[in-house]
């Protein structure tokens, strides 16, 4: 035996019918008697494998014979002597010696090596003729999620009609049963054949029944918990058909016969569908009541008087189309003024020289009027009266055909009011009031960009996404995310702010790019990254698995370390959701400290955040701390949070126990792993509360640690005086993008649209040296999305937005002029480069 088990103290065996007992003190050790000493140990009972729920220990038990030691091995280490309970008797058959050893596994002893392998334990038996291993027995913690991976979905479905109602119970372990419920009652498949449930939990109704309308629950359930999905309604609908048609009546004095039908075979019900077509039908008829009769001038007045009125009516269609076409002409005439495009690329190496007031459009729709007629004017390009002014004009309403027209009403300079406004109207009742949070403008075919400062989200409108003849106005707007409840299942967790743009439903040429950050580590490998967009009826929908998207599709991303770049043909509501898909995933935390900016009393609080590493996030806390009066006591640190199941600890050490004392009962404190990695809870904190043994006491030191169990930790060292700086959060770290929240025209980009559209010309047409697109995207490093470029009618013009949506804050129009030179353009400006040169 290896020596960690100790010395065995032997004892004397004695053989009685009545039994086998040993003199002496109870161990695992005895003494065969010379008749079985030379069989090896045969297992009777081994140990099997076991849940553990809650905090409830589990026994493994062993049962062999003949043996004259048994021991448990759990992970390849000996259990101690001491957690054995041994028992031993005698075969009455046969007269041999049964050993019996117990020991009891804790959730403590599973959760030590928890995520890093499975926790086994297996008995060795012992006789003077060898050794006999039993079967491993694994023993895991059992556990079974809160959310549902997917929930049945209320449908309305016809008469006789397949009914499919998914579900896929929440992770557990052991797996979940699952059982359907209609109405409360348990559905059996054994005594109605007419349903039946798949191997993947799916619910199945073969022919739809009027008996079949009603709530449906999936409900999961194994040792630890039992759960249930929400109730989906199911409407099983009658439409209408007709009943035949009866016999024609006699010809009447009306020179008409009839016959007629009814809606009854069978009648609509339960919201069906009403009998389409017609219920009675006539005829012209002759008999003796009703003889024939011709025509006579009067009938041929009436004809001639209703083919005058429809020459009439043609003539002022005609009219009143070409009216139409020819102020449309005047429109796109005045808009495309080139004035405005006049400016071009500096040569490389000169610094670009930027007029003192940058010329900038400005379109004010003439509201005096309901039609969608536009008037507008162009500011010269030195027109010192500066800025373009967004203004607040009311929201476009769609039109069925997709075209969009002004109301008429006079432009309003408040933006609460605009935020009220919009959220009057049934589709955007969900949309928050926080007008801070919030921005807009009226755009044409120029472009522009929204953003909303200080969280990372912008929107660009590319030249030419809105088309030709339109007037926009759009908003953007981060919601908050208690105001929405995102459906989570498994382990789904969400990565980005919730974003909404609009009006939905507007028509655009080309994809807007909507920029906002995510707490992801960005690694693919590790997660499966869906986009989920939020539909009229207000349930969320997945548009988009990340590394998987089509090009065809109406989205496509990007993701950057910190940031992800959605090019969307379509406005809505949009937000990232990640699923791990093994431990190694993780979230980016934010950790920030806070205290109170004054105190004149003996306690002092020191408030720790633990967030997603999302600007919004962030903005939103330390708006709240300015309210509250706090300061911001330390630079924030970043903690990557894995999917371990493992909660997250704080504490705080060092502090000098002459002068202070901490008020906290226990080690640490500790946020459940749920509640951080569901990630719909905002802003989660813990408190310490010091306390000062004298109020002359302002000096404090301490080290506050913040880690996952068995995972990363981020520490802070802390020492500053509590009196001397008084100040609250500083409006500059409100303040850190200072970018305008709309702009519109050339003002939003930093490639002037003339010189946009000579690259575009220049580099869209292949070259057979390279020198074209495909070489800018790869100097650019955006060669993993060669095939979306190339799915577009100009994939320059889509890889110059997402260089504009990239570097709006930081982009240098001579950094871009040099990859074109490395292109292989010679010219320091690209718009020189001519087709022959290719």
């Amino acid at each position: 035996m290896p020596s960690l088990l100790g010395p065995f103290v032997r004892c004397g065996l004695v053989l009685l019918f009545a039994g086998f007992t040993c003199t002496g003190s109870e161990h695992a050790t005895a003494t065969l008697p010379a008749a079985f000493s030379d069989l090896l140990p045969h297992f009777l009972v081994e140990p099997e494998d076991e849940f553990i729920v809650k905090n409830k220990p589990v026994t493994l038990t062993c049962r062999s014979s003949p043996a004259t030691q048994i021991y448990f091995k759990c992970n390849g280490e000996w259990v101690h002597q001491d957690d054995h309970l041994i028992e031993r008797t005698v075969d009455p058959a046969t007269a041999l010696p049964i050993m019996q050893v117990t020991i009891d596994i804790t959730r403590q002893q599973v959760e030590k090596i928890f995520g890093l392998d499975e926790y086994w334990c297996q008995c060795v038996a012992w006789s003077t003729t060898g050794t006999q291993k039993s079967q491993k027995a694994y023993i895991r913690i059992a556990y079974l999620r809160k959310n549902f991976e997917e929930e049945p979905q209320g449908k309305e479905v016809a008469l006789d009609q397949e009914v499919l109602l998914r579900c896929h119970p929440p992770e557990g372990v052991p797996q979940a049963e699952v059982e359907w419920q209609r109405n409360e009652d348990v559905i059996s498949p054994a005594s109605d054949p007419n349903v039946f449930i798949t191997t993947d939990y799916n619910l199945v109704i073969k022919k739809a029944r009027l008996a079949d309308t009603g709530n449906y629950t999936c409900v999961a359930k194994n040792i630890v918990a039992r759960r249930k999905s929400t109730s989906a309604t199911v409407l099983v609908y009658v439409d209408g058909g007709w009943s035949e048609w009866s016999k024609w009546s006699a010809c009447g004095a009306d020179c008409s016969m009839w016959r007629s039908r009814e809606c009854t075979q069978p009648s609509p019900g339960t919201g069906g569908k009403d009998c389409q077509g017609l219920d009675l039908q006539s005829l012209n008829c002759t008999s003796e009541q009703c003889p024939q009769t011709v025509s006579g001038a009067e009938d041929v007045a009436l004809y001639v008087g209703m083919v005058a009125v429809a020459l009439c009516l043609t003539l002022l269609l005609i009219v009143v189309v070409l009216v139409y076409r020819r102020k449309k002409e005047d429109l796109d005439a005045d808009v495309a003024d080139s004035s405005i495009l006049t400016t071009g690329f500096q040569p490389m190496g000169i610094k670009p020289s930027k007029p003192e007031n940058s010329h900038l459009l400005t379109i004010q729709p003439d509201l005096t009027t309901t039609t969608t007629s536009y008037q507008g004017t162009l500011r010269s390009r030195h027109d010192t009266t500066g800025k373009f002014s967004m203004t607040n004009g009311p929201l476009l309403d769609p039109l069925p055909n997709g075209s969009h027209t002004l109301h008429n009403g006079k432009l309003n300079s408040d933006p609460a009011e605009f935020v009220s406004r919009l959220s009057t109207q049934s589709y955007f009742k969900t949309l928050p009031r926080d007008v801070a949070n919030s921005s807009y403008g009226t755009f044409n075919f120029l472009g522009g960009r929204l953003t909303i400062p200080s969280t990372g989200i912008s929107l660009l409108i590319p030249p030419e996404a809105i088309p030709r003849g339109k007037i926009y106005e759009i908003y953007l707007t981060v919601q908050r995310k208690e105001d929405l409840r995102l459906p989570l299942a498994g382990c789904q967790t969400l990565l980005s702010p919730v974003v909404s743009c609009g009006p939905p439903g507007v028509v655009l040429s080309r994809p807007v790019i909507l920029s906002m950050d995510h707490c992801s580590d960005a690694c693919l490998d590790n997660w499966a990254i869906r986009l989920k967009k939020q539909n009229y009826e207000g349930t969320w929908e997945d548009v988009l698995l990340m590394g998987e998207e089509l090009v065809s599709e109406p989205y496509y991303c990007q993701l950057e370390a910190e940031t992800c770049r959605l090019f969307s043909e379509q406005l809505g509501t949009l937000a990232l959701v990640g699923e791990s898909l093994h431990m190694g995933a993780a979230k980016r935390l934010r950790l920030v400290l806070f205290s109170d900016a004054y105190c004149s009393t003996l306690e002092y609080n020191i408030r720790v955040y633990c967030m997603d590493d999302t600007q919004d996030v962030f903005k939103e806390v330390m708006q709240m701390e300015r309210q509250l009066g706090g300061r911001l006591i330390d630079e924030p640190h970043v903690l990557l949070f894995k999917d371990s199941y493992h909660n997250l600890r704080l504490s705080i050490h060092d502090m000098p126990q002459a002068h202070w004392r901490s008020k906290l009962l226990a080690g640490y404190q500790e946020i459940p792993f749920y509640h951080i990695w569901n990630g719909s809870q905002r802003y989660l904190h813990c408190t310490f509360t010091l306390e000062r043994l004298s109020l002359s006491t302002c000096e404090l030191t301490c080290q506050l640690c913040v880690w996952q169990v068995e995972g990363e930790g981020q520490s802070f060292s802390l020492d500053f005086n509590i009196a001397k700086d008084t100040r609250a959060v500083d409006s500059e770290f409100l303040l850190m993008d200072s970018t305008a929240a709309a702009l519109a025209g050339p003002s939003a980009f930093q490639i002037p649209y003339l010189i946009r559209q000579k690259i575009c010309s220049s580099l869209d047409a292949p070259c057979p040296n390279g020198a074209d697109w495909r070489m800018l995207a790869q100097r650019l490093k955006l060669e993993r999305h060669m095939s979306f470029f190339a799915s577009k009618a100009s994939p320059t013009s889509v890889i110059l937005d997402l260089w504009e949506a990239q570097h709006f804050h930081s982009g240098n129009i001579n950094q871009l002029a040099t990859v074109m030179a490395d292109i292989g353009k010679q010219e320091a400006m690209i718009f020189l480069v001519s087709d022959g040169e290719c």
